[in-house]
């Protein structure tokens, strides 16, 4: 029997549900600061749609465009007059930045506690040390919300995490710690990745390799989350071989339309919960 298909459009619909409630229940609004730099089309598009989600829920959007060429400093100063604002409760720096700037610092400058992507080193070592005011980066938070609507039970599961990055593969690997399974992170130098990976209960492919899971590398029954996002013949396509692992698993993702509307959906809870931490 063909694996249950997850749908990550609907269950992103629910969370923005809940969160809208959460919203009105606030004595003010969140607010949320985007910086968009550059003028790449695929960051422009993806800042409007998290805009117009943030919309949809109440949250106040406060959106800049300090133009392609702002500098380093400049940059950083724009940071720091957002963590001084009292009308802002998350800042989302847009990334990929362009060449001439580093983002590891500016990323550094962003306050923790506004930090609703989850990307500064305190949230990445409070995540790391489990503990409840970390803020989990927004993708990684939405597998675990996709695991949940497909009922795996974590408890006690064989987890197998392939990506090492520190967006996706390093804090969900955490997530699941925090959940009692049991993790094996796996990367491009693992020995026997498909051996591996045919004891997982929960498979999560997070490596940015097109096909890369195939069918012989899911055991029967498993719950398959698939992260990447890649480009093949202009048609967008994840890590998993869907139609062939989805004869095998119990539970899978499709591409596009599982993980991607979640990430957005997570945004919306930070954003939140960071307001939330405040009043």
């Amino acid at each position: 029997m063909a694996a249950r298909i997850i749908d990550g459009k609907a269950v992103a619909a629910r969370v923005r549900e809940r969160v809208r409630a959460e919203v009105a229940a606030l004595p003010a609004p969140p607010g949320l600061a985007t910086i968009l730099v550059g003028d790449d089309p695929a960051s422009a598009v993806y800042v409007r749609m998290k805009r117009e989600d943030s919309a949809e829920v109440g949250i106040d959007s406060h959106h800049h465009e300090p133009g392609a060429g702002v500098s380093q400093d400049d940059l950083a100063a724009l940071i720091e007059s957002l963590n001084a604002d009292e009308r802002v409760h998350g800042i989302l720096l847009q990334l990929p930045l362009p060449d001439h700037l580093d983002q590891d610092p500016l990323i550094e400058l962003i306050d923790p506690a506004k930090d609703v992507d989850g990307l500064t080193p305190a949230n990445a070592g409070r995540l790391a040390q489990d503990r409840a005011d970390a803020i989990a980066p927004c993708t990684p938070a939405g597998v675990m919300e996709l695991l949940r609507e497909a009922g795996a039970e974590l408890e006690g599961a064989r987890a197998v995490v392939i990506g090492r990055s520190i967006l996706v593969g390093k804090p969900l690997a955490a997530l699941l710690l925090a959940a009692n399974a049991t993790v094996t992170h796996c990367h491009s130098r693992t020995h026997d990745l498909a051996g591996v990976c045919r004891e997982a209960d929960v498979l999560v492919a997070a490596a940015g390799m097109p096909g890369l899971v195939t069918a012989e590398m899911v055991r029967e029954g498993a719950t398959v989350i698939d992260v990447g996002t890649n480009r093949v013949d202009g048609k967008l396509v994840g890590d998993v071989e869907f139609d062939s692992v989805r004869e095998r698993a119990g539970a899978i993702t499709p591409v596009p339309g599982g993980v991607g509307p979640m990430t957005r959906a997570m945004l919306l809870v930070n954003t939140v919960a960071a307001a939330r931490a405040r009043v």
